[in-house]
């Protein structure tokens, strides 16, 4: 298999160009006008007043409050985002084995909780436990009800990655002599990541934010954190503060983006830069551009080159 590209669209023409280029000078313009509108609105209010922003700097505690409650979000996603990848592989280990017994429970379970809202799972884990006997803390409530919900949501993305790799590859391996365990830890899954890998990010992107609903449980995540410091300070510094809170969240995911881009270079520069040629490949390509010559009679072999 080469690497060329698929193209699925031919490329637009002249025309076509300049109607791109005209409607994104037009949606520039627009979004333009609408920031300016908004900033001279908040200008009116007395919004953008020095005063205000400078709540940060008067107030040492509010940033040792946000970086607190910053901390907090990032231990609740961490400790989510490996429990929930961790379902996820074992689900979708599950629901590929070919043992109705494993398969159709594995089903269930994905199903029931992708069908369920995040904020239920949340409250189930926090408050309905605890009536069956399991008393869990704030944080591991939040925990659960996250990892519950991406794990199913993880595991048909895994399964997803899994569908799109040739059976050729299986059936080879299991003519090797290869166990399905090893044939989805060594074959199927490392590539099931790397084709999943954008969707994936955006699955934990999504789970870092919905951390937030850890408020309804009296979990001292950033958004909480933040509420709690515009209930005290008044509400003229909502603004200042959701804005920071804003640009918190902004920057934790595009550093999360940024890793996973760098972890995904580092594995194709480990496995050669993506495809790897096949012996056959390469040996066909080779005697395509090698020339042969014909030995003389009565004269020595002539070699290929």
């Amino acid at each position: 298999m080469s690497g060329t590209p698929i193209v699925l669209a031919d490329p637009p023409g002249p025309r076509g160009r300049r109607r791109i280029l005209i409607s994104s000078i037009i949606a520039l313009v627009v979004l333009a006008g609408l920031l300016t509108l908004a900033l001279l609105r908040l200008a009116d209010s007395g919004q953008l007043d020095g005063e205000l922003w400078s709540v940060f700097v008067d107030y040492p505690e509010l940033r040792t409050l946000l970086w607190n409650g910053l901390l907090d979000t990032l231990r609740a996603a961490l400790t989510a985002m490996v429990f929930a990848v961790a379902l996820g592989i074992a689900l979708a280990l599950a629901r590929t084995s070919r043992r109705r017994a494993v398969r159709i429970p594995a089903t269930a379970v994905v199903e029931l909780f992708r069908s369920l809202p995040v904020l239920m799972l949340i409250l189930f884990a926090y408050l309905g436990l605890p009536a069956l006997g399991w008393q869990l803390s704030a944080f591991w409530a939040l925990v659960l009800g996250l990892t519950a919900y991406n794990g199913a949501v993880i595991s048909e993305i895994f399964r997803a990655g899994i569908a799109s790799i040739d059976r050729g590859q299986t059936e080879a391996a299991a003519a090797l002599g290869l166990r399905p365990l090893q044939i989805f830890r060594l074959i199927q899954l490392p590539q099931a990541v790397r084709r999943m890998s954008p969707t994936l990010i955006s699955q934990l992107v999504t789970l870092l934010k919905d951390t937030s609903l850890g408020f309804v449980i009296a979990y001292s995540e950033l958004l909480r954190t933040g509420r709690g410091a515009v209930e005290f300070l008044g509400s003229r510094y909502a603004l200042p503060i959701y804005t920071v809170i804003a640009l918190m969240y902004i920057v934790t995911n595009s550093l999360l983006s940024w890793l996973a881009r760098w972890l995904d270079r580092r594995q194709n520069q480990r496995l050669g830069g993506g495809h790897a040629e096949l012996p056959m490949d390469a040996a066909a390509a080779a005697g395509a551009g090698a020339t042969a010559t014909v030995p003389e009679q009565g004269g020595p072999d002539t070699t290929r080159t």
